[in-house]
């Protein structure tokens, strides 16, 4: 059954023509030489947050500092908003209920639903431009058809709502140093680290003993690792939240009654949590880490065990899955995938045609394919300084199992 979603929410945006168009969605723009592709293709989004042990003080401001530095995952859209730190204080255990009272207390929810219409919390003003960006829909042609109030128009909000917002998650990561080598007692207090750190950032020429004193810390950091709880939770979103957004709560002018709205229907946006992973805490390797900047080794430890439960969680939740666009076509399938999104022999991937039906997008599989092993991408972080075997090829290269004609463009999940 279609929702009809209510008149005043189209009349905000009346202004625009009205007329009957066809959806262009693009999913990829593929270059002339079929080898390289524009990276246009609807990804889930993610916000990721770091919990901060306060009491670990030695590495409390490096931890914060390096995560900071992490990217969201190119196959992910970044969803994060302003906040992306807590802290907790002493030695408290933090669990999921811990992590789920936090989310509840803080309305997470409502921020992450307000990032995806630009609102701006001092007027109540909202777009659509993130939700046509994401969707990949020509945005003159989306904006006449939700103007014109049509069958069409409903569909792309509901698809919007579906493959878009539906498809926004959270991953909370508890992160704890490992302190096997006892690297406190070796390099001092935190100001320590902090003032090296800083300086060494800024190019200060600090002398002999900076000079040893990043020595000590280049060699204490080889025992460094961390052991990382990562939470995921997804944005609940349905026809009734939809319908109460755009009819109560929507507005692309400034709007006193439509922020006010918006204020008191944000306790109806929940997080879902869907279970979480525990990374094995193993050490990472410092190879490729240059002696002037050991704290990269902070950064390696923590994005590779990010990566690690990322895929983990994946394995667990269907839905989390990427989905990533062929590259190329050839002796090979070749995809922009590798060890970092836990790439390895023996696994299988569905190959997805997207198609566009009354305004929706749906997914239809034509094949399976899987790595070759002597063929698999290592793009995870630093694995070029490493040297690591895989490093340079780019992109990963698939043996077809079944299905035929594939074109640079289709999807391949992770079956």
């Amino acid at each position: 059954m279609k929702t009809i979603f209510p008149h005043n929410f189209y009349c905000c945006i009346s202004t625009i023509l009205h007329s009957m168009v066809f959806v262009l969605l693009l999913l990829v723009s593929v270059k002339a030489n079929g080898d390289t592709m524009d990276d246009k293709y609807r990804r889930n989004s993610v916000y990721s947050m770091l919990i901060s042990h306060i009491e670990q003080e030695d590495f409390c401001t490096l931890i914060q500092g390096q995560f900071m530095n992490i990217p969201v995952s190119d196959k992910f859209n970044d969803h994060n908003l302003a906040v992306r730190v807590i802290s907790v204080e002493g030695k408290k255990e933090v669990t999921e209920q811990t992590v789920t009272d936090f989310v509840n207390r803080n309305n997470i929810a409502s921020h992450m639903v307000a990032k995806w219409f630009n609102r701006d919390q001092n007027t109540g003003q909202c777009d659509m431009t993130l939700i046509k960006n994401r969707g990949l829909y020509n945005a003159s042609e989306f904006d006449r058809e939700i103007a014109a109030h049509s069958m069409r128009g409903n569909a792309l909000l509901e698809d919007a709502g579906e493959d878009l917002i539906g498809n926004t998650y959270l991953i909370v990561n508890d992160i704890r140093y490992i302190d096997k080598n006892k690297v406190a007692k070796k390099i001092g207090s935190i100001f320590t680290i902090v003032t090296m750190v800083a300086a060494a950032a800024a190019g200060a020429k600090l002398g002999d003993d900076y000079a040893k004193n990043m020595m000590s810390l280049f060699d204490a950091l080889k025992g460094f690792s961390v052991r990382i709880n990562s939470y995921l939770y997804q944005l609940e979103w349905n026809d009734n939240l939809a319908n109460t957004f755009y009819s109560q709560c929507y507005s692309d002018v400034p709007s006193e009654s439509k922020k006010d709205a918006f204020l008191k229907y944000s306790k109806d946006y929940k997080l879902k949590f869907l279970g979480s992973v525990t990374s094995k805490g193993s050490t990472t390797s410092y190879a490729g880490i240059k002696k002037r900047q050991p704290w990269l080794m902070v950064r390696k430890a923590m994005e590779r065990a990010i990566d690690e439960n990322v895929v983990d969680l994946q394995k667990m939740i269907p839905a989390f899955r990427a989905k990533i666009p062929i590259s190329a076509i050839g002796t090979f399938v070749k995809a922009p995938i590798g060890k970092k999104e836990g790439v390895e022999a023996g696994k299988k991937y569905e190959v997805l045609e997207a198609r566009l039906n009354n305004g929706k997008m749906t997914y239809k599989r034509v094949g399976v394919v899987k790595p070759n092993p002597m063929m698999i991408w290592d793009n995870r972080f630093m694995a070029s300084e490493e040297n690591s075997p895989g490093s340079s090829l780019g992109a990963t290269s698939f043996i077809i199992v079944s299905g035929s004609n594939f074109m640079p463009g289709m999807l391949l999940r992770e079956m």
